[in-house]
């Protein structure tokens, strides 16, 4: 595996995680802060950490800027962003990467509000009177 700097842009809903592997021992640094102080749920640390644990990757540490969205939502943009350096990094993992789904940008995202309703399908309540 070569040694170098790679960077990749993750995307998910509203957030947006730019990620950067430099060579290193395996430590992840979200906005100047380590991954355990920024995500509380045990469930968020372990998606940021799927595409390493998936490929066996250890030896990069991984920097990251992200912006937008909610933990979950950047915790999925961190996990797509990683995933698409990991293959710049090294071409032959693509293949594990895409065959779990981590090099897919999830598309989904939140409707917008109608008119004549509360919210994107709540309609008012019917009163027959």
């Amino acid at each position: 595996m070569a040694k170098g700097e790679y960077s990749a842009v993750g995307r998910r809903k509203k957030a947006v995680a730019r990620v950067r592997l430099v060579s290193g021992d395996g430590k992840i640094v979200i906005n100047k802060r380590d991954i355990d102080n920024y995500f509380g749920l045990e469930t968020l640390k372990m998606t940021v950490r799927q595409p390493m644990n998936l490929t066996n990757v250890g030896n990069y540490d991984v920097m990251v800027n992200v912006r937008g969205g909610g933990l979950t939502g950047q915790a999925g943009a961190i996990r797509h962003g990683i995933s698409r350096a990991l293959c710049k990094a090294d071409p032959e993992l693509r293949g594990t990467l895409k065959k779990a789904g981590l090099l897919t940008r999830d598309p989904r995202m939140k409707e917008r509000k109608k008119y004549g309703l509360k919210a994107a399908r709540r309609a008012p309540q019917f009163s027959k009177r």
